[in-house]
């Protein structure tokens, strides 16, 4: 006897539903309203509309202690600031990132491809990756500082 018996339209629902939610953590199953009231109207265009603020307008800068930097939608670590570099670009910028912090894409927004990085949890647009940073990587993570929040240590 067959308990069940699917088509292939159902199966594949199903393993939509299944994906779905063993890829959403608890931050993803916020709605465009929980995101508006979480974050700055400034930070909600840059973290949920794939927005970019204005270069030298980030107070991370200039910021020189040891510490990290998290993302500001849902506090998972993404830098350190081992790994933050001066790169005169006017955005806070990285050689490199701690691993499955960041997930990443094609921008075709300007029309010239560029490497676009998420937060892996929450998937916050927090900036772009270009192939002039420092050794030894040699790339640059040019981020908006206003979705991260520096936690210096203490």
């Amino acid at each position: 006897m067959e308990l069940f018996k699917l088509d292939r339209r159902q199966f594949t629902k199903i393993l939509i539903l299944i994906s779905a939610s063993l890829y959403s953590g608890k931050v993803f199953s916020m709605t465009d309203k929980d995101w508006k009231e979480k974050l700055r109207p400034e930070e909600y265009y840059v973290l949920r509309k794939e927005g970019t603020e204005r270069p030298n307008s980030s107070v991370l800068n200039n910021e020189k202690r040891e510490g990290n930097y998290l993302c500001v939608g849902c506090d998972s670590k993404i830098f350190t600031s081992k790994m933050k570099f001066d790169s005169g670009t006017g955005w806070p910028s990285f050689y490199d990132y701690i691993p499955g912090s960041l997930e990443f894409k094609t921008d075709f927004k300007i029309v010239i491809p560029r490497k676009e990085y998420h937060c892996s949890e929450c998937g916050g647009h927090h900036g772009h990756v270009f192939t002039d940073g420092p050794e030894p990587t040699g790339l640059r993570y040019c981020n908006n500082g206003i979705v991260l929040k520096f936690i210096a240590k203490v």
